[in-house]
């Protein structure tokens, strides 16, 4: 498991089982050399063409026969940050939008509220289909992220309005103000050099997270076939507190995926990575959110 992220897992964002790139940025003006005291320098795979993940990238091949990974202003057909960051706003919109409209239009009053489980569970089902299918195609379709993105806003949009007026008046909102905040948070601590994403990060955080998704499947199947709350990992005392871990992790992820990025960026990937950047992001941030949803609606219940 290279990523919780899928999508980080494929070709093109992740090297040498996912972290060979780490601490081995690309320097301007010069060959990828290895240098005194960084011992994953020398496996760098963007050394030579034969390694580089993007070598059927034109642009790629033309830096590396410079001397150096791209730094430079990008041109036609390299993906670029404003890629980047309008795949993801469209893919987010999407989300979003259909969110509203399942908030709206499926109503969880006691007459209705089964239904529109219903719908919510199915939505989330077909949704989890088209992120693995996509997770496994070699290149990205836009079709399949943005219908994720729909299917997966309906059930969140289910969800977030059960809690809000069953729960918790004011949770969805609040949920949104944490994922943001996280996102900015993360963002500015990568950006500023606070979290240094190398190979001892990359392997706590896929340790950390295969220990709670497992825990999590333990808890799931005591409350299928137990009742109740299972184990009781998902509510009381200590639901706040794999809540609270579950946010951590997503946080974690950020900037793992920031860092798959910026090699994308770095390295010369093909613009039609800035899709695969878009639907991993999203993940995560659909991960941030539900953590959020989960630990308010605990807390109120509690109250």
């Amino acid at each position: 498991m290279r990523s919780r992220n899928p999508v980080f897992s494929r070709r093109g964002f992740s090297r040498d089982n996912g972290y060979a790139g780490f601490n081995a940025a690309p320097q301007a003006g010069g060959p990828a050399v290895a240098t005194q005291g960084n011992p994953y320098a020398q496996g760098n795979p963007y050394a030579q063409p034969a390694g580089n993940p993007y070598a059927q990238n034109p642009y790629a091949q033309q830096d590396l026969q410079y001397g150096a990974p791209p730094q430079a202003p990008a041109t036609t057909g390299r993906m670029t940050m404003d890629d980047v960051v309008m795949r993801t706003a469209s893919t987010l919109g999407v989300l979003v939008v259909a969110a509203a409209l399942a908030w709206a239009l499926l109503p969880v009053d006691d007459a209705n509220i089964s239904r529109s489980y219903g719908i919510g569970i199915g939505a989330a089902l077909i949704g989890m289909v088209l992120a693995l299918v996509q997770s496994f195609k070699r290149k990205a379709s836009p079709a399949l992220i943005l219908l994720y993105a729909a299917f997966e806003g309906v059930f969140l949009g289910v969800v977030s309005s059960v809690v809000d007026n069953r729960i918790a008046d004011g949770a969805a909102m609040q949920a949104v103000i944490g994922t943001m905040a996280v996102f900015a948070g993360v963002l500015i601590a990568y950006k500023a050099g606070w979290i240094r994403v190398n190979r001892r990060f990359y392997g706590f955080v896929m340790a950390a997270a295969l220990g709670f998704v497992f825990l999590m499947m333990v808890n799931l199947l005591f409350a299928v076939f137990g009742g109740g709350d299972g184990l009781g990992f998902r509510s009381g005392a200590l639901g706040v507190v794999f809540g609270i871990v579950g946010i951590i992790l997503g946080a974690c992820f950020l900037a793992l995926d920031f860092k798959q990025v910026e090699d994308g960026l770095a390295y010369g990937a093909p613009r039609e990575e800035a899709w695969l950047a878009a639907f991993g992001l999203t993940l995560t941030l659909v991960w941030i959110y539900l953590e959020f949803l989960r630990l308010i609606s605990i807390l109120n219940s509690n109250d």
